[in-house]
């Protein structure tokens, strides 16, 4: 772990893009009502989960009150209560809540990272931001040198993943369940991400992303 802990107190430090920087600090300054009490964390925010893991997950970015707030990725907002849940389901995590960093929350053959690291204004990084984080991307990914399977939350994290690749984007095209299999014998799986938008409308069900879940463990190898 000492690999990861010193790339996060890296991570934690950068200010590569001045819009996110700016932005993420603002949400800090500006709570939610809800949060007045608590201490954003207002910083890019690292991965969370298994260090021998075998699956990736690989959202879009920081929520603004929920892992701009926590320092958790998928932590203290709508997304995180609908995927630690399907993470528990599925045996990949100890129990299905996610609030804050010393939850005791653990993940279990599976880390969860994402395209970029900070809270983007209207939740839309720009290119040239998606760009400034691939260093990371590259950096972190390294040391999971056990990755089978990534599995991408949308469509824009799916396209993350193949640039981060080297890869041609209409080759591989995004659709929710499908799977790619890309050079050397990962394979890329697609779900829409599990946002409140999706998940409140019915577009993304309990039932279809545990089926996404269940192909990726399979996959694994962790069944």
């Amino acid at each position: 772990m000492e690999a990861f802990e010193a790339l996060y107190r890296e991570l934690a430090q950068c200010r590569r893009c001045p819009r996110l920087v700016a932005w993420r600090e603002e949400v800090g300054r500006k709570k939610r009502r809800a949060y007045l009490q608590e201490e954003y964390w207002a910083r890019p925010v690292p991965g969370f989960g298994d260090p021998k893991a075998r699956i990736l997950i690989f959202g879009l970015a920081p929520g603004a009150h929920g892992s701009n707030r926590t320092g958790r990725m998928f932590t203290g907002d709508a997304s995180g209560n609908f995927l630690y849940p399907a993470l528990w389901r599925a045996g990949l995590a100890n129990q299905p809540l996610a609030s804050s960093r010393d939850d005791g929350l653990e993940l279990r053959g599976v880390y969860i990272t994402a395209a970029v690291r900070c809270v983007p204004p209207g939740n839309k990084p720009t290119r040239e931001e998606f760009a400034a984080c691939s260093v990371w991307t590259k950096r972190e990914l390294a040391l999971l040198p056990q990755l089978l399977v990534y599995l991408a939350l949308g469509k824009l994290a799916h396209d993350a993943l193949l640039e981060h690749q080297g890869l041609v984007r209409f080759r591989y095209r995004f659709g929710h369940g499908a799977e790619h299999q890309l050079p050397g014998g990962i394979v890329l799986l697609d779900s829409y991400h599990v946002s409140r938008q999706n998940t409140q409308t019915g577009r993304l069900t309990e039932e279809m992303f545990d089926a996404v879940l269940a192909r990726a463990v399979e996959l694994a190898g962790l069944r």
